[in-house]
Order: C-alpha cells, then sequence, then structure tokens
C-alpha cells in the first residue's frame, strides 16, 4: 500500500506561492524550496513533478485568490464608483499589518521577470490580466449606465488606463515608493474618468 502523505499539500502551495513571490522563479532554487516546505527532494518530486509544476500551481493559486479579491472589491456593493476604484487601488498598495512589505503582486512579478518566454506561464499571467480587466470594464460600464460616469466615456480606454495604473502601482510598491505619492498617482487616474455628472452628486 501507498504510504499517506504526510503533510498538507494545499498549505505546501500556498508557502510555495509566498516563496516564489518574494524570491521569483529563477531565484527560487529546488533546495530553498524543500526548507519552505519542510520536504525532502524526493517527497517534492513525488508529489509536484518538478519546480516549473509546483510554480505553475502556485501562480493559479495565487490568481484565483486576487480575481475573487478584486471581483469583490470591484462589485456594485453600493459604493460609489469612484470611491470603490480609489479604495481597491489603495489596497494593492496598502502593506496589512504583520505582512511582509515590497512584495509586489505574484503575476505582476512572474511576468515582468519571464515575459513570454514560457508560454504556459505568459497565459496564465494574461488570463489574470484580463479578469482585472473585465472587473474594471463591468463596473465602468455599470457606473456610465446608472449615471454616475459621464456618458461619454470611453470605458475602453478606461479600463486600459486604470490596468496600466494597476501595473504601475504593483511595480513602485514593490520598489518601496512613497504610499502618499501613490494614492496621488490613484487620485489622478480617477480623475481621468471626467467630472461626476449632475445627477450623481
Amino acid at each position: 500500500m501507498a504510504r499517506p502523505r504526510q503533510f498538507d499539500e494545499q498549505d505546501a502551495i500556498e508557502r510555495a506561492t509566498g516563496l516564489f513571490r518574494r524570491r521569483g522563479y529563477h531565484a527560487t532554487s529546488v533546495r530553498d524550496i524543500g526548507a519552505e516546505l519542510h520536504l525532502t527532494p524526493s517527497s517534492l518530486y513525488r508529489t509536484f513533478t518538478d519546480k516549473h509544476t509546483l510554480f505553475l500551481r502556485a501562480l493559479d493559486h495565487y490568481r484565483a485568490t486576487e480575481s475573487a479579491q478584486a471581483e469583490e472589491s470591484l462589485g456594485a456593493d453600493g459604493r460609489p464608483v469612484r470611491e470603490a476604484l480609489r479604495a481597491w487601488l489603495l489596497q494593492l498598495v496598502t502593506c496589512p499589518p504583520g505582512a511582509e512589505p515590497g512584495r509586489g503582486c505574484f503575476v505582476v512579478n512572474t511576468a515582468t521577470e519571464l515575459g513570454t518566454a514560457d508560454a504556459q506561464v505568459s497565459g496564465r499571467t494574461e488570463a489574470a490580466f484580463d479578469v482585472t480587466r473585465e472587473a474594471l470594464r463591468s463596473r465602468l460600464d455599470a457606473a456610465r449606465g446608472n449615471g454616475e460616469l459621464p456618458a461619454g466615456l470611453d470605458i475602453e480606454a478606461a479600463v486600459e488606463l486604470l490596468f496600466t495604473t494597476v501595473l504601475g502601482l504593483r511595480v513602485r510598491e514593490r520598489a518601496g515608493h512613497d504610499p502618499a505619492r501613490l494614492a496621488t498617482a490613484v487620485d489622478a487616474a480617477i480623475s481621468a474618468l471626467g467630472p461626476v455628472p449632475p445627477a450623481a452628486r
């Protein structure tokens, strides 16, 4: 009979996610992974096949978590669209108490490090970016329809502006830039959506 695994596989993936997020793909060795997950090389390979496979699983885990958070933050929760957008954007660059600062976004870090060199990885990062774009598009379109945003707002252009702002914020947060300066950039991006229509004031 096969011996039962002596560890929680989901917990191992969460630990691997944190490790890859901090160090990146290339700078993380199999020895680093073993130490972080408390696994011998044989157990690591038996469970996850190889470093690349574990990296993909970690990336999938992070994407699912981040996508759920983005959709929840940008969903129709009753808050005015500008307020919801500002809170979400600032949340991206605010380090929670007790958390390690400067880790950045795992997806953005990965896209920056690996680019399009790895088709399996780039497919996942682009899929994650598409989820963010769609969440923004849905919220902006609904807000234009209910009169919170100008009727003439170019939704696609606004989505690209805000999405580019998201990526820039993530990179700057990882670089340790002053949160107050990042908040200024957030406010400027939201101002670009145009004036609040009279009916929405």
